[in-house]
């Protein structure tokens, strides 16, 4: 028998209109939709399901809005059953709800802590990012340290075979990008972020989530949730603490989770959550693994 895993996004694939139709089905839904307004003390679901797009690009919002998505439906589908988990970057709080190693109100409060904690230090550490497609993981890594000498920059996310993005100060991303471009990229674009994500510059947030963490009720998962920072599968609730706030500041190994999750016997593969990136990146780093998403209140009830 083959195993079943979930994934669950990040930031990027928030909607204007996002589990509306979540709200509007079902009870369950409702209700937990109506705790987390009130968990966090704003009308977050009113931005969600009605805008404006640029106040729920805000990552204060985003954030939070991408996890009580992906959370809900998870909790909608319990019936299937999984054996594993991975989120990639905010998604790994999703994950760890799912694996019973946070609980929904608790999580939720300090998913909207990490989204304005990073947006402040977006505020106070300006940065960026960008996408660099076509180059092996070891020519980005030395595109980096070429760059370095202009500023900070280090890759971020380790997204699929030869798509990675990197981050750091503006003056270190640009020199990165003009080298990658030399280096024969295929392609590469500067993405519209609110700060240097994954990179250095986000100290300050970690330094405030530490406290957070700290305090947080976090319990040992019920089945593997695999972590950005070391690409593999983490049960215990004193490394799952130290990961999260590790992960604030390194890169998200993407591509190297998923290919530990296949060589643990993972065949199957849900993206539960908005969008469907990660089912693309799924498809790249592992061709013709059976992948398919959980993105709307329809696709909940073919499973029902």
């Amino acid at each position: 028998m083959g195993k079943r895993a979930f994934l669950f996004p990040g930031q990027g694939s928030q909607f204007v209109g996002m589990a509306k139709d979540l709200f509007d089905n079902s009870v369950e839904a409702k209700e937990m939709i109506k705790t987390a307004d009130g968990a966090i003390g704003a009308n977050l679901s009113h931005i969600m399901f009605y805008g404006p797009e640029e106040e729920l690009k805000q990552t204060e919002n985003t954030q939070p809005a991408i996890f009580i998505h992906s959370v809900v439906l998870n909790s909608l589908i319990r019936t299937l059953d999984c054996k594993g988990a991975a989120g990639h970057s905010l998604g790994e709080y999703s994950a760890l709800v799912a694996a019973g190693a946070m609980q929904y109100f608790d999580a939720i409060n300090l998913v909207r802590f990490r989204g304005k904690a990073m947006q402040q230090a977006g505020i106070d550490n300006p940065g960026t990012m960008a996408a660099v497609i076509g180059l092996s993981a070891e020519a980005i890594e030395e595109v980096c340290k070429k760059a370095s000498s202009e500023g900070i920059v280090q890759p971020a996310n380790f997204n699929s075979p030869g798509q990675i993005v990197v981050s750091g100060s503006i003056n270190g991303v640009r020199k990165a990008m003009e080298i990658a471009k030399e280096s024969g990229a295929k392609l590469v674009k500067e993405l519209v972020v609110s700060g240097a994500f994954h990179s250095p510059l986000m100290q300050p947030a970690k330094d405030k989530l530490a406290v957070e963490l700290e305090k947080a009720n976090i319990y040992d998962a019920r089945f593997p949730v695999y972590a950005n920072v070391t690409a593999k599968p983490v049960t215990s609730k004193d490394e799952i603490r130290k990961l999260l706030l590790e992960q604030v500041t390194l890169p998200v190994r993407w591509e190297e989770t998923i290919l530990n999750m296949v060589n643990d016997g993972f065949d199957e593969f849900y993206e539960i959550g908005p969008g469907s990136v990660l089912q693309g990146l799924v498809k790249r780093i592992v061709p013709g693994v059976k992948v398919s998403c959980i993105d709307s209140y329809q696709k909940v009830s073919e499973f029902l």
